[in-house]
């Protein structure tokens, strides 16, 4: 375990395939979720809850600190194929990308199914499979740029929409925001991580993927993929961007592998990881982390921000993201 502080130089499932149809000009399968379920009223009402947790979980959590992710930007970050885009070039980033993507729902169990964007990356050999987890804002076009170029580095990309069952209003980027957010604060951690183990599985059944996944996710995701490493026993990696880690009590339960990649300007989340840290030390498991000065939370998505420090922050952590994964997943 190594602490490495860098400088500024990464429905019922007929229900819902009711609205599964086709979404693009190259045949990519779509499924729309049915506007109905969580009232907005409700929704509202549930936003000054915090964040629940659950045994693997973080600790709770408010993400009241969090930037919210706006629709456009007047400035858009460099458009390095090597990296993902930022929030403002996803969009073009996708429709450009010679990648297949599609929906697919997943049966998840006891009745339950989730809907996830599979994104294929390009080569002759089966792939390690990586499952990415969105923010608290939802399933965005930017998780789904980022599932795209882990493709592009050779895995086979699964970002599941963990909001299938809360059946709120359709569209890629249209339940960010309050309603996505509320959403998420009713997750029972326990039935996430139940969630993930099937996306898990799935992705390794697939006739172009080899027996091995790991996670990676952002904010409220970090966490949650922090969790699954004490959570999943047969975890091959998991990287972690600006997400709590697990209580201490939780942490014992840790085996796989753990990258936690963090801003320096994110005390809220950076207080976890010294406790974190001497925990897994002690227990022999592996954590290395990266703090990158002058860097705020969502600093992947954000890339033009804080001056300079986010762009510095992505250059840094995705070439870290990637090498964490072909170290412990393969190539």
């Amino acid at each position: 375990m190594r602490n490495i502080v860098l400088d500024n130089s990464s429905l019922s499932s007929s229900r819902m395939l009711q609205r599964f149809g086709n979404r693009s000009n190259r045949g990519v399968r779509d499924m729309r979720v049915q506007a109905a379920g969580i009232r907005l009223g409700v929704i509202l009402s549930l936003a000054g809850t915090a964040c629940t947790t659950g045994k693997m979980a973080p600790a709770a959590d408010s993400h009241t600190d969090h930037p919210v992710p706006l629709p456009a930007a007047i400035v858009s970050a460099p458009n390095d194929p090597r990296l993902p885009p930022d929030a403002s070039g996803a969009l073009a980033r996708l429709g450009a990308s010679p990648r297949h993507g599609e929906w697919v729902i997943i049966r998840t169990g006891d009745g339950d199914s989730l809907r996830a964007w599979v994104v294929y990356p390009e080569r002759s050999t089966k792939a390690p499979v990586v499952l990415v987890v969105h923010e608290i804002f939802g399933l965005s076009s930017w998780i789904r740029g980022v599932a795209d170029q882990l493709a592009a580095d050779g895995f086979i990309a699964i970002a599941p929409d963990l909001l299938t069952m809360k059946n709120l209003p359709d569209g890629p980027d249209s339940v960010v925001g309050p309603l996505a957010t509320a959403a998420i604060r009713t997750l029972d951690p326990t039935w996430v991580q139940k969630q993930l183990d099937a996306v898990g599985q799935y992705g390794m059944s697939l006739p172009a993927a080899q027996k091995k996944y790991g996670i990676v996710g952002f904010c409220w995701g970090g966490g949650v993929s922090f969790a699954h490493a004490a959570h999943a026993p047969g975890l091959g990696a998991s990287v972690v961007y600006y997400g709590v880690a697990p209580t201490t009590a939780d942490l014992p339960s840790v085996r796989a592998p753990v990258l936690g990649l963090y801003g320096g300007n994110d005390a809220r989340v950076d207080a976890t990881i010294p406790p974190a840290d001497s925990a897994l030390r002690a227990l022999g498991r592996t954590y290395t982390y990266s703090i990158y000065p002058g860097a705020g939370h969502g600093f992947l998505r954000q890339q033009t921000g804080m001056d300079g420090a986010n762009l510095a922050a992505t250059r840094a952590a995705w070439p870290a993201t990637i090498a964490w994964f072909k170290k412990y997943l393969g190539s």
